[in-house]
């Protein structure tokens, strides 16, 4: 099946996001009940089970409110602020009723500097009934997953939860109405062919005048299109993408530094290895041997 530039660069910024997501509490709540959730440095997320909630963030203008099924993520780590829902407050003598939710946290390789984490803004809600079947599906999974027990479980849910959060970016990348980043970059039909030739061709000999002729513009116009859109000028894009797709590498044993320099495109190892710690903060041995990740938001 041959797949679109946009379809190749999402999904090989997906592949390269080295997302890692933890369900951290299974919540139910009766009642009046108030949450306030304090900034992270990690991105925070809340799939709600069953009942209606309230959510209130700086990000939103306003409160919302949200039913059974939907997933709302916040991928910088904003504080906000989750409450039951006055409108469902119980009268006398009838069912309480009550609320549960999934609550997670997710980190990026590369923090900052990733190119799906970039491009997401300080909140994202994506409502059951938009989400689409498979959508729908895997977040009826996770929450069933939840209420079992046996060996295992905690892996199988944070292994559904990444799933439900690549299915939740890919539906705001196709459906919001102010994109910015890379999803911005990825509507624009000049700059997507640049994307995808970075994405998928990391290791050629590019510059800025042979990026600018695949766009079809002038040197100056394709510069500050693509930094317009995606809020860093094309050679830094460049490198940071080639960061990224070495840590995955440097993870293989088999490959050397100078192996790993010399397939993304860098004839000198130690420029490899300088730009490299320019970037991340640490130097390629200490990926190798282990190291935390870096730049995490």
């Amino acid at each position: 099946m041959r797949h679109s530039p946009i379809e190749q660069v999402l999904e090989s910024a997906l592949n390269g996001v080295q997302l890692r997501v933890e369900i951290v509490e299974d919540l139910r709540y009766c009642g009046a009940w108030l949450e306030r959730e304090p900034a992270t440095r990690h991105g925070a997320f809340h799939l709600i089970g069953e009942g209606r909630c309230v959510i209130e963030a700086p990000a939103l203008g306003g409160p919302l409110v949200l039913e059974a099924g939907d997933l709302v993520m916040f991928p910088h780590g904003s504080g906000h602020l989750l409450r039951a829902d006055d409108a469902c407050a119980p009268v006398a003598d009838a069912d309480p009723g009550y609320t549960s939710m999934l609550c997670g946290e997710f980190t990026f390789l590369i923090g900052t500097h990733n190119p799906v984490l970039r491009a997401l803004p300080d909140c994202v809600i994506v409502r059951a009934r938009d989400g689409g079947e498979a959508f729908a599906h895997l977040a009826a999974v996770l929450i069933d997953t939840s209420r079992r027990g046996g060996l295992g479980r905690q892996v199988v849910l944070n292994t559904l939860a990444a799933s439900l959060f690549i299915l939740a970016v890919c539906e705001y990348a196709t459906q919001s109405a102010h994109p910015r980043g890379l999803f911005a970059g990825l509507a624009d039909p000049r700059i997507a062919r640049v994307l995808q030739a970075i994405h998928t061709r990391p290791d050629e000999d590019w510059s800025m005048a042979r990026l600018a002729d695949l766009a079809g513009m002038s040197r100056s116009a394709f510069a500050e299109r693509f930094t317009t859109l995606l809020e860093t000028p094309p050679m830094q894009y460049l490198a940071h993408w080639r960061v990224s797709q070495a840590w995955q590498l440097l993870k293989n044993p088999r490959l050397s530094v100078a192996a790993i320099a010399e397939q993304l495109g860098y004839k000198s190892e130690p420029a490899f290895r300088k730009l490299f710690k320019r970037l991340t903060g640490i130097g390629p041995g200490k990926v190798r041997a282990g190291g935390e990740d870096i730049g995490a938001p």
